[in-house]
């Protein structure tokens, strides 16, 4: 058995189902409508921009918002109605909201009490959720005196110390420093890897749903723009806010053959032969950018263009060229201050098509 077992064992019966949901919730002019579904032991992460309706959507399977319509079941239970608090539904919130007045101990004890657990064996559970998250030196104090890491893992503990099948996060790293995220985000995954019920993970950070979920759906404008692996979404993004958080250059056009017309631009030649509409992207890494029209270039992609603005982008320089053919083209410090780029500065842009990457739209 793993560190995290949320029930006793069961024998004979069906299998836990896991998460079938198909949200709908009307807010005044903003509708969200998204069909979720997970299998015990799976992570899923809502992906998307603020606004997009992400926290609508953990708050509806918390029963913190009433859905207007659809259907909500958990392991073949019916939720739709059910008050939050009889749910078997953990949440941690973004800011934690650990009780102030009360030790980490006692924070996690306080569900455990609240399900009628008697004092003594709440708190025996609670130490014993704190040895699991390495917290077991801290028991007594408080949440003002535990760093964010810390009071991340007592809040993440106070939601598992129910026993739930069903484990909401929202933004559970965004209270964190970098340095800190780091740390933690890898304690996360392990634990969340333990979890053998339904894991829901709130983020508009892409690193974090890469990192912690096993399956993605990316909501936009209350809907779901695109579902599948981390992997998936990013070789084959569908949507521009998609594309920019994977770090890609994305289009849509028409394939013939091994060239693909794009919607209102030029033609790009790729590897791929197809036929219809496509998407084609390219990583900004693979652009070439010159000063002056490239001879005797392997490149069969070529575009004129001129540098709309660079700004520091991790260990390298990010050129967003317009023209042509918009694109952003990554290159290194010294490459820049030896092209003299400057905003406004004409450039030729090129892409080799073993570089590109084609699929149906």
């Amino acid at each position: 058995m793993t560190s995290l077992d949320k029930a006793p064992a069961t024998t004979g019966g069906p299998a836990p189902e896991g998460l079938d949901a198909r949200l709908v919730v009307d807010r005044g002019a903003f509708r969200l409508d998204v069909t979720l579904s997970a299998a015990p032991g799976e992570v899923l992460a809502l992906l998307g921009p603020n606004g997009a309706g992400k926290t609508t959507a953990l708050r509806a399977l918390a029963g913190l918002t009433p859905l207007t319509a659809g259907h909500l079941r958990l392991d073949g239970a019916a939720l739709d109605g059910t008050p939050p608090e009889t749910r078997p539904v953990g949440v941690v919130f973004q800011d934690y909201l650990l009780f102030p007045h009360l030790s980490a101990l006692d924070n996690i004890a306080f569900g455990p009490r609240c399900h009628g657990v008697p004092k003594a064996r709440a708190r025996a559970e609670a130490a014993a959720w704190l040895e699991r998250m390495g917290l077991a030196e801290h028991a007594a104090a408080r949440p003002r005196r535990l760093s964010g890491g810390q009071a991340q893992r007592v809040a993440l503990a106070r939601a598992l110390a129910i026993r739930p099948r069903l484990l909401l996060l929202d933004e559970p790293l965004a209270a964190l420093d970098a340095r800190t995220r780091l740390e933690v985000r890898s304690r996360l995954r392990r634990h969340l890897a333990d979890f053998e019920a339904v894991a829901v993970l709130v983020t508009h950070d892409p690193l974090d749903a890469m990192v912690l979920a096993d399956r993605l759906v990316v909501i936009e404008h209350g809907g779901s723009a695109q579902e599948g692996t981390p992997a998936e979404i990013a070789r084959r993004p569908r949507t521009d806010y998609i594309a920019h958080l994977v770090g890609l250059n994305l289009y849509r056009g028409r394939a013939e053959g091994h060239t693909v017309r794009i919607d209102g631009g030029p033609a790009i030649t790729t590897t791929e032969e197809l036929s219809g509409p496509v998407f084609v992207a390219f990583p900004p890494g693979a652009v070439t950018l010159h000063r002056d029209r490239p001879t005797g270039s392997s490149a069969r992609n070529l575009w004129q263009g001129r540098v709309a603005g660079l700004e520091s982008h991790g260990d390298q320089i990010r050129v967003d060229v317009t023209g042509e053919l918009p694109l952003a083209a990554d290159l290194t410090t010294a490459a820049t201050a030896e092209l003299g780029l400057h905003p406004g500065a004409g450039v030729w842009a090129t892409v080799k098509a073993a570089q590109t990457h084609a699929y149906p739209a």
